[in-house]
């Protein structure tokens, strides 16, 4: 298994958002290999996740003001990606449309965004856990962290955390496994 990087301190944080260049420049560069790999996950090409990674960790040095509490940052950061992703993806679907397209018997662009949309679904169904389910399955599915860590890191006790992270992911299976309605809504939001 890959070793994942570790998303910048607290302390570094904090002196980023008062404005403390060389913290915000190293803020920047410790979070670009986790940037990355969120881009890598859910943009449709290489190009794509490259563009939306930059975009990202330029929003995160001209916005980290905006960031209310330091250990958001992840789940800030994966937004931002995937909001970007989303945009990008869109714009080929519409640029692809206006092109005429050969049957090669290989997917097709639309396709692979199609499959990448899906990861928007995740990454909605995460965004709408409860903060506290949130942050445990955020720091142990997609930052990689050790449950001990993430127990510790969050002052919880290791039943605890695991508790949070199974009803997280019980919720994000839930709502991943609820169809799609007319116009890509939940179904459940039309009762």
């Amino acid at each position: 298994m890959a070793e994942t990087a570790a998303w910048p301190g607290e302390r570094l944080i904090l002196a980023a958002q008062r404005g403390d260049v060389d913290s915000l420049t190293a803020l920047v560069s410790g979070s670009h290999p986790n940037v990355r790999r969120f881009a890598r996950s859910l943009c449709a090409t290489p190009e794509d996740a490259e563009d939306a990674a930059q975009e990202a960790l330029i929003i995160l040095y001209r916005k980290i003001g905006m960031l209310r509490a330091s250990g958001a940052l992840a789940s800030w950061m994966f937004r931002i990606v995937r909001n970007e992703c989303l945009r990008r993806a869109r714009a080929a679907v519409r640029d692809r449309d206006r092109l005429p397209v050969a049957d090669t018997g290989v997917d097709s662009a639309e396709d692979e965004v199609l499959r990448r949309l899906e990861a928007g679904r995740v990454a909605a169904a995460v965004a709408a856990l409860p903060a506290d389910q949130r942050r445990v399955l955020v720091m142990r599915d997609i930052q990689g962290l050790s449950g001990r860590m993430v127990a510790d890191a969050l002052g919880l006790s290791t039943a605890a955390m695991k508790s949070r992270l199974h009803r997280a992911r019980a919720s994000v299976r839930h709502a991943l496994l609820t169809p799609l309605g007319p116009g890509g809504n939940d179904a459940r939001d039309e009762h």
